[in-house]
């Protein structure tokens, strides 16, 4: 066959790979045991795929980090990242952030707890952001071998001073995980603090449509690289290479799309913040949020997250309830009912829904904002609201 001057990795399905004769067989599996992570010959696309291993590389540059690991969901990459941690030793205690992804809640709890028998301390945010002398005292008195936040919470919009907490994590030799799925790299990257790992949803932002399910794993340890692709490769957690192919394009456009929502979130957040009929706005760039400070230092003036979580106004919980169901039936006209965010179309979805056992706010949204132009959205918004 005839080379083609494609520019882009071609699309590999195959299942397994043509190795030509037994010496090569002996070489790619000596390879395939001693070197995962410097593939000459591919053997088995559940191993690695070339296809797959070009997309990592792009996302390599993106995170500024030594080496990326592509799995087939967010749950995926948080349970490899986790679990390489783990050892037969009774050293397996691990402190959680409270504020983190209620689907890694539940695989702390039914997972690692029940099944594995991890013992592990939460901590909890105080009205809404982080007490770091409290951090500082839990980690000295439960002398966990692991810490794992995420850069800003959800649905609360809670950012963590990723820097303060490595350092000292680091002072105690605490294995750092991070995932920064709501931040992005666009906004920070801790592994330049320190992070061991970071961990991202790609389904949400590097993805970006909505039509992929993928999620990433970033280090610089040679050592964890080894073992999070042995572990992929057991379990099963690699990404299929069509979803890689497509996530590689839409790649191409991260840089452009995820500004472009900032600055639409961080427009919108003003709007709200200054409606009679918003009782209250959770998004970091506003001055009077919890953890203002801490985004400010952490993001450098490049932007705030593009998800704005906010209540309606009432004199009641329940006419805050009302208000909420009323706008939710209005603004469908327009933005869809989603559970899940990133997308380049502005979507929503009612916090009393899902957190409302958690977070006591009646009549909350949370708002994933999209690319469209910032006055359509502020049109519509403005007209839903009004007719409230």
């Amino acid at each position: 066959m005839n080379k083609i001057n494609s520019k882009k990795t071609p699309l590999y399905r195959d299942t397994g790979f043509y190795l030509e004769n037994s010496e090569k067989t002996i070489s790619a599996f000596d390879e395939e045991r001693n070197h995962p992570h410097k593939p000459q010959n591919y053997i088995y696309s559940r191993y690695r795929n070339p296809t797959v291993v070009s997309v990592e590389e792009q996302l390599k540059g993106i995170e500024g980090a030594k080496w990326t690991l592509l799995t087939q969901s967010g749950m995926s990459a948080i349970d490899i990242a986790l679990s390489i941690f783990q050892n037969k030793s009774t050293d397996n205690k691990w402190m959680f952030f409270n504020d983190i992804y209620g689907g890694t809640n539940t695989f702390i709890d039914e997972v690692l707890v029940e099944r594995r028998s991890i013992k592990i301390e939460r901590f909890y945010s105080e009205d809404n952001t982080y007490n770091y002398l409290k951090l500082i005292d839990q980690l000295d008195k439960f002398k966990p071998k692991l810490l794992y936040f995420e850069t800003i919470s959800n649905p609360m919009l809670i950012v963590a001073d990723v820097q303060r907490i490595i350092k000292e994590a680091k002072k105690r030799e605490i294995i750092i995980i991070v995932d920064n799925t709501f931040a992005s790299p666009y906004l920070l990257k801790p592994l330049k603090f320190g992070a061991d790992l970071v961990i991202h949803s790609a389904t949400k932002y590097f993805a970006g449509h909505g039509n992929i399910t993928a999620g990433v794993i970033s280090g610089n340890s040679d050592k964890l690289l080894k073992k999070a692709i042995e572990y992929r490769k057991l379990v099963g957690h690699m990404i299929s290479p069509d979803d890689a192919y497509r996530l590689g394009s839409q790649l191409m456009t991260f840089n452009l799309r995820f500004p472009k929502q900032c600055e639409n979130a961080n427009k919108l957040a003003g709007f709200f913040h200054e409606s009679p009929l918003v009782n209250r706005v959770f998004y970091p760039g506003i001055r009077d949020h919890y953890t203002y400070n801490e985004a400010s230092k952490m993001f450098n003036g490049n932007g705030f997250g593009a998800i704005i979580t906010f209540q309606f106004a009432g004199e009641t919980d329940m006419q805050k309830k009302k208000n909420c169901d009323l706008f939710i039936e209005k603004i469908s006209q327009y933005f869809h009912l989603i559970p899940t965010l990133g997308d380049v179309e502005t979507i929503f979805l009612p916090v009393d829904a899902v957190w409302a056992d958690k977070y006591p706010f009646p009549g909350t949204i949370r708002l994933s904002v999209g690319i469209e132009d910032y006055d359509y959205l502020e049109n519509i918004f403005s007209n839903v609201l009004s007719e409230l």
